[in-house]
């Protein structure tokens, strides 16, 4: 593996690590259904683009891809041990509201040495339904070259007015790799980011009708 697909500073071996308490600890507590694992192509620079709708997201998507990611993370996570974990696995932070482009160029590093790199476009929790989406995964896109790979994530938020759930049930939907349209300056990475935004949203929708269906089974198989 190419030591460039995760920033200076990181550990492959740790960045295992941090998958492995991913895909057994974090997602422990819950009953995950991942969704076309297979769509993610398994090498090759690639932006992954995901709603946001909960802290869970971020680590439970680090084990469920199926290659290292390397995801761009508020820098007011960066602090002491969890801090020094973060950057050991690969991890960027990101000042929000600053204008600093240091982290975006040490992700267009890792994307040019064929790696991943994970945005959450929203810029912060919501409802997780892409209402509006920032420029930042559009323009690594254009400037690495890189695919972009929608996928959408049900489940992780607790809903209004209700306690703690017992194994509440999380999907994960990935979609098709996809191209940005071409186009030059402020104009070009404006529709760029809003054909982010629109697959994401079709993808969410197409989750939703997922999750539906599979509710539906369940019901009829109680009542067989």
């Amino acid at each position: 593996m190419n030591d460039q697909t995760l920033p200076e500073g990181a550990s492959h071996r740790m960045h295992r690590f941090g998958r492995w308490i991913s895909r057994r600890i974090v997602r422990l507590p819950f009953r995950v259904r991942v969704h076309r694992a297979d769509r993610v192509p398994r090498t090759g620079p690639l932006v992954m683009v995901a709603n946001h709708s909960s802290l869970l997201d971020g680590p439970l998507l680090l084990g469920m891809l199926p290659r290292p990611a390397v995801f761009l993370i508020k820098q007011e996570m960066f602090k002491g041990a969890l801090g020094w974990f973060l950057r050991r696995i690969g991890q960027i932070g990101v000042r929000r509201g600053e204008a600093d482009r240091t982290p975006l160029l040490t992700a267009v590093r890792v994307l040019k040495a064929g790696g991943l790199v994970g945005v959450f476009p929203e810029g912060t929790r919501g409802s997780g339904d892409v209402e509006s989406a920032q420029h930042g995964a559009a323009w690594l896109a254009r400037a690495s070259g890189a695919q972009v790979l929608p996928v959408a994530v049900r489940g992780t938020r607790r809903p209004e007015g209700r306690g703690r759930r017992l194994l509440p049930r999380i999907d994960v939907l990935f979609g098709e790799p996809i191209a940005l349209p071409a186009g030059k300056g402020r104009t070009g990475l404006v529709v760029a980011t809003e054909a982010v935004r629109t697959e994401l949203v079709e993808l969410i929708a197409e989750l939703d009708r997922l999750v539906a269906d599979h509710r539906e089974d369940d019901v009829r198989g109680k009542r067989a």
